[in-house]
């Protein structure tokens, strides 16, 4: 498969931080702060969309790896931008740099990885599960 994935490709996903998506009402903590999980998801977010501009309709990407450091708490009310950025393409694993932002500072850094699928048949192995 040949896409046409260029390293330095940039999309970005914003949230903000409300009740449903804090560590208290999520489970992940018990401060109304937000949660790791929902900022995990925005990451994830930013980095399919990212993806998905250079893939046919039939294809996807799946994340495989988050390693990612949260490094300061948002409160309720504040905005939450991700930033992915294409660092590295080996075959159909996609390497992104990812970094969150509140409207003060830096909230968390790492890498995350994806990687390229064919939706139907995907999806056709994960059903298969079931029988």
């Amino acid at each position: 498969m040949d896409f046409e994935f260029k390293i330095g490709m940039k999309e970005t996903a914003q949230d903000v931080v409300a009740e449903q998506n804090t560590a208290v009402f999520m489970g992940s903590g018990s401060l109304p702060v937000y949660a790791t999980p929902a900022m995990l998801a925005l990451i994830e977010k930013a980095s399919a969309l990212l993806a998905q501009k250079t893939l046919p309709d039939l294809m996807s990407t799946v994340g495989i790896l988050l390693n990612v450091k949260h490094i300061a708490a948002t409160p309720v009310g504040m905005k939450v931008r991700v930033e992915s950025e294409l660092i590295l393409v080996e075959g159909r694993k996609l390497t992104f740099k990812v970094t969150a932002f509140d409207e003060k500072e830096k909230i968390a850094e790492g890498i995350h990885e994806r990687f390229v699928i064919k939706k139907e048949s995907f999806l056709q192995k994960a059903e298969a599960k079931l029988y």
